[in-house]
């Protein structure tokens, strides 16, 4: 609780730098599949983070600031960070983009785990992830593809950072999705077709039902 990792904050004090006519040129084409509006950030949850919601900053920053070093994500008692990402509906996840860092805080093994919204430390240890990548370390924006098989029906997305490159603490500035947004079509009517049918089926059965007891009883 004493320490408090400000001593990026001095060096860098201005983060909106040229925001409003500095990306013409690249954001156009990255944005095109970025997932950031579908991602539910108010129920997005980071464990063992040393400043509360700093998960949530660093993954709500916005692609115009993704070079900036804060907000910064850095873990708090070990090396190890989770991360519960939910969308507000159905992804097809194609990459994950991570900034991270040169030295030893760099993340080195990222398991990754869909819809699973009840992960703890002591229970992701024991499961299967839909994908691990091993990070590289860069203080540059790098793009890790994912196994698009696996990742078609993402309504969430779980990060477990396991292990650095050494450091007593894991530190990210940035982290960002690529994918598609998938739309539902006509589940919507069919479930509310079979809500609506069913009741006349009930009501022709209990009929039936009904015919059938009284002719046994006279």
């Amino acid at each position: 609780m004493s320490h408090h990792h400000s001593h990026e904050h001095d060096d860098h004090g201005s983060h909106n730098h040229g925001d409003s006519h500095d990306h013409s040129d690249e954001v156009v084409p990255a944005l095109q599949t970025l997932i950031y509006s579908q991602i539910d950030f108010p129920k997005l949850r980071t464990l063992n983070e040393e400043q509360p919601d700093s998960g949530l900053g660093v993954v709500q920053k916005p692609w115009g600031q993704r070079m900036d070093p804060e907000p910064s994500l850095v873990s708090d008692a070990d090396e190890q960070l989770l991360i519960f990402v939910p969308f507000t509906g159905s992804i097809r996840l194609h990459s994950i983009l991570l900034r991270t860092s040169e030295d030893q805080s760099a993340p080195k093994t990222l398991k990754l785990f869909i819809n699973k919204d009840d992960l703890d430390f002591a229970t992701v240890e024991d499961l299967t992830p839909t994908q691990d990548l091993v990070l590289s370390q860069s203080s540059e924006v790098v793009e890790y593809p994912v196994r698009r098989a696996h990742f078609n029906n993402t309504y969430s997305l779980t990060l477990f950072v396991e292990n650095n490159y050494g450091d007593e603490t894991t530190r990210l500035s940035y982290i960002a999705f690529k994918g598609e947004h998938t739309k539902l079509s006509r589940e919507p009517v069919e479930v509310l077709y079979e809500k609506a049918a069913n009741p006349k089926d009930h009501e022709l059965m209990t009929k039936l039902v009904q015919g059938a007891a009284s002719r046994h009883g006279t």
